[in-house]
């Protein structure tokens, strides 16, 4: 029976980039696996610049998501100094002080999605994974760098709440990954609930990572690629993979 690690993510703010080209920075509508993959790298301790842990993660482990509430889309109209040129700065401090009349202004437009809510769920590809699915737990429920929801504009306003399952409170044979999604125990303030207004329809989005359909639990109405899975972290390059989606009405059977 298959194990999956499901916690919740939740923020005034948050932003999953999409392909961007020019001045324009869209965000998709719910975490892309670089995302999930990059927090749970950043809980860890490991740094941008270890190449072969980032891509054993996100080779060796499966992501899904499920979405309660979309939020809503703003629109940022961003402007930033940068040093022209191709050095290299150890600090933002750095980039500012050291030559002013070699600033320029770069403008940009910066989707986010507000007041969204997200239950994400990993599991194993195979038994040889750097990491158990209980050590990656105990780092998101105390993690080694700052985590954020795909730009640091953007923390995280409630706990992750990670939890894996099945547990031992969980009665249920052949335990699949929409029963994970279920028997989660979501942990909002009631006055967070009534602000979110969380969907009649839910939304799964998924990779298969190794589980059969049963496993699964979910039946596929559509199928779409993705281009966010990491192939070189150091060098922001990303490669295709089909995500699988089905969407449903809460209390139907």
């Amino acid at each position: 029976m298959p194990e999956f690690l499901v916690f919740q993510l939740y923020g005034p703010m948050a932003s999953w980039g999409d392909i961007a080209v020019g001045q324009d920075r869209h965000s998709s509508s719910y975490p892309s696996k670089s995302a999930v993959i990059g927090l749970v790298a950043a809980a860890l301790g490991i740094k941008r610049d270890e190449d072969d842990v980032h891509i054993r993660l996100n080779t060796e482990y499966a992501v899904a998501s499920c979405i309660r509430s979309t939020g809503e889309i703003m629109r940022d109209y961003h402007t930033v100094q940068v040093p022209k040129g191709r050095l290299r700065y150890a600090t933002r401090r750095d980039e500012l002080y050291f030559d002013e009349s070699k600033l320029e202004t770069i403008l940009s437009h910066r989707d986010y999605r507000t007041d969204a809510f997200y239950q994400v769920a990993i599991w194993c590809m195979s038994e040889d994974v750097p990491y158990t699915l209980r050590q990656i737990q105990q780092s998101l429920q105390k993690p080694k760098f700052n985590l954020y929801l795909g730009r640091k504009s953007c923390p995280i306003s409630l706990p992750l709440n990670p939890a894996i399952l099945p547990d031992t409170n969980t009665k249920a044979e052949n335990f699949t990954l929409r029963q994970a999604f279920d028997y989660y125990p979501l942990v909002l303030a009631e006055t967070w609930t009534k602000r979110l207004n969380f969907s009649d329809s839910v939304c799964y989005l998924w990779e298969k990572g190794g589980l059969t359909k049963e496993q699964l639990g979910l039946e596929e109405q559509m199928v779409n690629t993705r281009r966010d899975q990491v192939h070189a972290r150091r060098r922001w390059q990303f490669v295709n993979r089909d995500e699988y989606y089905f969407s449903d009405t809460l209390g139907d059977e």
